[in-house]
């Protein structure tokens, strides 16, 4: 077996974003990703796909040496399922935008994650339409000003891991485009995950909505307003290590302490588990706000569950097994018959 490195995964094409755009980060981390994801599975190169919509984020197919598919809009979620399930030995990757999976894609995107298809999801959000020129999208923040609302939008945005959560997903990570690392530790980690990953990536588009993440994806700004999750490692954040999260339980909520002030030492501090089936502390990671508290980035959620291919191929062999129909006779005249 070949043992691949980024270079491998560079395709010819001139990649065409805006100068500075948060993309090219995250494609490298892609190009980063994959070859370890192939020698940890054993996968040769042609078992990757791309699948995209529209959008900035929609050509990323054309700029991976994989095999790839450009969609329609809104559809990379409906393109993947097929590709997966005519395929399954297919590692399947679709790439999306928080206009193309949430507004247009919203039925396809939660419906790949209520199945829980083998899919890898990588949302690009930066709150806003990019390709056709700064419309406010379905995660822009309420009273954000653009072509499409020059008032200020009068809609609540989405958070995509609140509806991955909602649609029974198994697995969520969040993660931020200039941190090249963390964003390959995830997609090395949704590769792991039997099941439909999804990774938000916190994006920013330097045209139409720069520095929409700018509080906490700063590098000046990041230590003390993001923390980092790992599994089995207490929540623990800040330029000094020294802020925690514990449960307010008198609120049913989490809340931000100093470790050392008011007798709070790291054992006061909730450990990560991003195993627990029950998605209620996920739930809370996921919607924890700047300023209030630090953004939750890394792997929120990861648990097992049965695949959509799984349980097809479980259908089809006790189908085999126990047969209803013998032959086409009588499958045909099964049910509910007519004469004409």
């Amino acid at each position: 077996m070949l043992k691949y490195t980024s270079t491998e995964f560079k395709s010819d094409q001139e990649v065409k974003w805006c100068p500075g755009c948060g993309n090219y980060a995250i494609l490298a981390a892609v190009q980063k990703a994959l070859p370890e994801v192939a020698e940890e599975h054993g996968y040769e190169k042609e078992r990757f796909i791309f699948v995209s919509g529209i959008g900035c984020s929609s050509r990323f197919p054309y700029y991976v040496n994989t095999y790839g598919f450009h969609g329609i809009h809104g559809r990379a979620s409906a393109i993947a399922t097929g590709v997966k399930v005519a395929n399954p030995k297919l590692s399947v990757w679709q790439i999306t935008g928080d206009g193309d999976a949430l507004a247009i894609g919203g039925n396809h995107f939660i419906h790949a994650i209520r199945r829980n298809i083998d899919l890898n999801i990588i949302l690009f959000d930066n709150q806003i339409y990019g390709l056709t020129k700064g419309q406010y999208s379905p995660t822009s923040r309420l009273g954000t000003v653009t072509k499409t609302s020059p008032f200020g939008t009068v809609e609540h945005p989405f958070v995509p891991g609140e509806i991955v959560l909602g649609a029974r997903g198994t697995f969520f990570a969040r993660t931020l485009d200039v941190d090249v690392k963390l964003t390959t530790e995830c997609l090395i980690a949704s590769a792991r995950h039997d099941g439909t990953s999804v990774t938000t990536v916190l994006q920013n588009c330097v045209i139409f909505n720069d520095g929409t993440h700018k509080a906490y994806a700063a590098r000046d700004a990041r230590e003390e307003h993001t923390i980092i999750l790992r599994h089995g490692e207490p929540m623990i954040y800040g330029k000094n290590r020294d802020k925690g999260l514990v449960i307010d339980h008198e609120n049913l909520r989490l809340k931000s302490v100093k470790i050392g002030e008011n007798s709070i030492t790291e054992k006061d501090i909730l450990v990560h588990n991003m195993e627990n089936p029950n998605p209620g502390i996920h739930m809370m990671l996921v919607n924890m706000k700047f300023p209030d508290l630090p953004v939750a980035l890394g792997v929120i959620r990861a648990v097992k569950d049965s695949t959509y291919n799984e349980n097809v191929c479980e259908q089809l062999e006790r189908s085999r097994q126990h047969p209803t129909y013998h032959n086409v006779d009588e499958l045909l005249n099964s049910g509910v018959t007519w004469e004409i």
